[in-house]
Parts: C-alpha cells; sequence; structure tokens
C-alpha cells in the first residue's frame, strides 16, 4: 500500500489517523514510511504533533495503537512477578492463552522511580514479534532492572479469566508471593 507521491502535513498525519483508527493492531512507524512515502523519522515526529492534539496514540514495541474509546467494560488486575528473564516470554505465552490482554509491564527503579513500559499483547504472534524483537535488538527486559520483580495490568473480558490466568502464573512459580 506505499504511496505514489510524498504526503505532505496535516494531509498525511489525517491520513495516519484514519488508518490507525482502522486498525486494531499495530502500525510500525516503518510501515507508516512506506505508506506515506517519507520518513521514519517524520512519522515519529507526526505522532509527537498528533499526541500533542491529544489524539490517544500510544507507542508499543509492536508499533503505534489508537486507544479506541468505545471500549467494552473489562476486567482488570494489577500482579506482581519475579522470574529470571528466560521466563518472561512463557509468562507472556501463559497470559494471552487465558484470552488475557497484558497492558503494561512496571518496574521500580532505585534511581528513577517507577518505570511503565506499554505492551498491549493480546495473542501468541504478538508475544512472539516482540521475542523476536530482544533477540534481534538484543535488549534487556525491563524486570532486568529489578532482579526480575516486574508488575502487568492485565485484562480480560472476565474474572474468570485473569483468575485462571493467575493461577496458572502461581502454578510456574512466576508470582511474587507474600
Amino acid at each position: 500500500m506505499m504511496s505514489e507521491k510524498k504526503m505532505y502535513g496535516e494531509n498525511r498525519r489525517d491520513q495516519i489517523l484514519l488508518w490507525l483508527k482502522e486498525n486494531r493492531q499495530p502500525l510500525t512507524g516503518k510501515e507508516l514510511a512506506n505508506r506515506t512515502n517519507v520518513s521514519r523519522q517524520v512519522i515519529v515526529q507526526d505522532m509527537s504533533i498528533l499526541k500533542a492534539k491529544n489524539h490517544p496514540i500510544i507507542a508499543t514495541s509492536n508499533g503505534y495503537l489508537y486507544m479506541q474509546s468505545e471500549k467494552a467494560v473489562k476486567e482488570q488486575r494489577l500482579i506482581a512477578c519475579k522470574h529470571d528473564p528466560s521466563h518472561a516470554i512463557d509468562e507472556l505465552f501463559t497470559l494471552v492463552d487465558f484470552g488475557v490482554t497484558v497492558i503494561n509491564v512496571i518496574v521500580e527503579h532505585p534511581m528513577y522511580g517507577e518505570i511503565t513500559a506499554s505492551l498491549h499483547f493480546s495473542t501468541r504472534q504478538e508475544v512472539q514479534q516482540f521475542s523476536e524483537q530482544l533477540t534481534q535488538t538484543k535488549a534487556s527486559l525491563l524486570s532486568e532492572l529489578t532482579n526480575g520483580v516486574h508488575l502487568h495490568t492485565i485484562e480480560a473480558d472476565t474474572s474468570k479469566q485473569l483468575d485462571d490466568a493467575i493461577a496458572a502464573l502461581k502454578t510456574k512459580e512466576y508470582l511474587l508471593e507474600d
């Protein structure tokens, strides 16, 4: 869906908003740059302008998402976890396998305080893409800053889904216990 001509300014941002609103899956900066025939840096600047205009856009590790306002009421919980980095992907797979969306990861850094990263993973494919990005970039997980201790905000359609997912994490000893 590459544009033949370079798109300019406000017209480009309007088109980006339309694409983001039409897609439930994240769109990468590279994909948006290709569609509009501009650089990735121009897209980053466009996102800053759109956010400054109060458009509910978030940047995830898989791309940009427009936070739809017609969200159905979902059950949400904050869970405390602790495990070594080798279990991170299994933890995420476990959650999404129960129909849970992993909204974010939060760590309490001794110098910077609370650090939160948006994830918004609800499928194995999204977790797999994250895993591949970790491998390709050799990036560290936030939980590595805190010896494996981290929080996740999770949500699902029902409390039972959350209860079942949390029980599975407990069985795998990924939950931080009292």
